[in-house]
């Protein structure tokens, strides 16, 4: 059974990075599209990334282009999130999830497996 351990979240000034692992065990990655979500204190949890089997990485907010990139190595069973020119409205609970698709979907409940969570706080 696929299991999801996510890691790299840490305290980080305003404009630093990050580098998040979502490392797979218990099954291979390859017939599962990995999903990256956030949940900040009193929001709702919310899509920011996706990576599909077939290759394609996919960035949701327009807000976080160019500062957020999704890859993946299926050989290692990992994808990560790099997180750039990070911002204090970043501050949240990060999660990586996995779906047995071949297409990305934003949606927290199109999700069955997850991991634990990463916090990553952006303070001065």
């Amino acid at each position: 059974q696929l299991q999801l351990v996510e890691s790299g979240g840490g305290l980080v000034q305003p404009g630093g990075s990050l580098r998040l692992s979502c490392v797979a065990s218990g099954s291979t990655l390859d017939s599962y599209t990995i999903g990256w979500f956030r949940q900040a204190p009193g929001k709702e949890r919310e899509g920011i990334a996706c990576f599909s089997p077939t290759g394609r990485g996919t960035i949701y907010p327009r807000s976080l282009e160019g500062r957020f990139t999704i890859s993946r190595d299926n050989a290692k069973n990992t994808v990560w999130l790099q997180m750039n020119n990070l911002k204090s409205d970043d501050t949240a609970v990060y999660y990586c999830a996995a779906r047995r698709h071949l297409v990305c979907n934003s949606h927290s409940y199109n999700y069955d497996r997850w991991g634990q969570g990463t916090q990553v706080t952006v303070s001065s």
